[in-house]
């Protein structure tokens, strides 16, 4: 970040909420949870949420939460080497998760990112912050914040340039596709998590920003990244607890999703479990999907190199996501999957008129039948329901919310009423069909 008003500003809010701790605080290299906790992931449209609109129906929900979808798939990039970059749109997320910061504990309202690795929150005293609806973050209150030093490994873990380090204090600049940023101190704070139980975790590393630019949700005060990087809160849970586990109820129900810290057990008849591929400079959750089926028809994902023989899916070809509704496919792919279900499903074809998918159905009532679309992970077979691959869009309209793209991933409604669970020591992600409105 080059030094400019702004940028001495940032340094001089550094120093003065620095210093007081540098020379007596050296920041833990992680934090160790004891005990699992669970707490709710509440859907943005849901009436739980800041961002509930109560004059809009349900199809009005849904076809924004598509939208978001649509806006969302083409953040995904590679982060650029000098500066972090995250692959999605701030404030796009479709799940909010509320916390607290700081000793006395203040709450937060976070959009949950699994496509990112940092935690962050605006902070006082503020250089430029857009306007949020719960009062910022104020370190200076907190007992139990401190800044983190330049040579810590997590200042390391940003890929900082030289001038984003001053007075032996670690700044950062994190900036999204579409040119938005945040821009602050890295420090070590507790966080706590819970609703019933809630437990408090020390030293955990996190964004505090005092300059943030660009489009994000006034109801949301920062976003908690959930990714598979060094600075995610699930990277910093320490040895035994990098795990977690949620579970998705459908946007029809009038119940909360649940997501579990530092337990990832998924067991039982039924687990499916498959290896995560890991890329170098990304917070992304990757598996391979080798194909799906749908009856006797079965469409196979090529590998690189040879879109003929389809004998194995490249490693990690597909990214698991909740902050995106829809599913994205391959184009041949989707082409393949279009044209068995074609040939399963005995209703009425009709044009989708908000003209977001291409393959839909005029359908009264739940007269017609959806076939389960086998998907084929490396490790076992997920099958998809009718509630993973369709939505009722219109009173009487359903359509197929798999859509074509470059970029393959498995979107939440595609993971609504599984338990998912994700082990980072164990490298694996597990899935079992489950009744999402009954998990405590």
């Amino acid at each position: 970040m080059a030094i400019t008003t702004r940028s001495q500003l940032l340094y001089s809010v550094s120093s003065l909420l620095g210093i007081l701790h540098f020379f007596f605080f050296s920041p833990s290299e992680g934090t160790t949870l004891s005990k699992h906790s669970t707490t709710e992931l509440i859907h943005r449209d849901s009436p739980l949420s800041p961002f509930y609109d109560p004059s809009s129906t349900h199809f009005d929900r849904l076809h924004n939460a598509f939208q978001r979808s649509l806006k969302r798939i083409n953040r995904f990039k590679v982060p650029n080497r000098g500066k972090t970059q995250a692959p999605m749109k701030p404030g796009g997320g479709e799940y909010l998760m509320k916390i607290s910061f700081g000793t006395p504990p203040v709450k937060v309202i976070g959009i949950v990112d699994t496509g990112s690795d940092l935690i962050w929150t605006q902070c006082l005293p503020c250089i430029e912050c857009y306007k949020q609806t719960i009062p910022l973050f104020d370190p200076r209150h907190s007992s139990s914040y401190h800044t983190i030093p330049c040579k810590s490994k997590f200042c390391n873990a940003l890929d900082l340039e030289a001038a984003k380090c001053h007075h032996n204090t670690c700044e950062y600049y994190y900036s999204y596709a579409d040119g938005s940023h945040t821009a602050g101190n890295l420090a070590s704070e507790t966080l706590t998590l819970g609703t019933k139980n809630p437990i408090s975790l020390p030293n955990i590393v996190i964004g505090c920003a005092h300059d943030t630019a660009g489009i994000f949700d006034k109801s949301g005060s920062g976003i908690i990244g959930l990714g598979y990087g060094k600075l995610s809160l699930i990277s910093q849970l320490g040895t035994g607890g990098k795990k977690f586990s949620y579970c998705l109820v459908p946007t029809t129900k009038n119940s909360t999703s649940k997501i579990n810290f530092g337990k990832s057990v998924v067991s039982g008849p039924g687990v499916v479990t498959t290896p995560l591929v890991t890329k170098a400079h990304s917070a992304l959750y990757r598996v391979t999907l080798e194909a799906f089926s749908v009856g006797k028809y079965r469409i196979a994902f090529a590998y690189k190199g040879d879109t003929h023989t389809n004998r194995n899916a490249v490693k990690g070809n597909v990214v698991i996501d909740t902050g995106t509704t829809l599913t994205l496919v391959p184009f041949d792919v989707y082409d393949g999957l279009e044209s068995a279900l074609g040939k399963v499903i005995r209703a009425k074809r009709v044009r989708d008129p908000n003209g977001n998918f291409n393959l839909c159905y005029e359908s009264i009532g739940d007269k017609i039948r959806i076939p389960i679309i086998t998907a084929h992970f490396k490790g076992g077979d997920v099958k998809l329901r009718p509630v993973n691959t369709f939505s009722r869009v219109k009173e009487n309209l359903i359509c197929f919310t798999m859509i074509p793209n470059d970029f393959a991933l498995l979107g939440n409604l595609a993971q609504t009423n599984f338990l998912v669970g994700f082990d980072l020591e164990a490298r694996t992600v597990s899935f079992k069909h489950t009744d999402c409105t009954q998990q405590v």
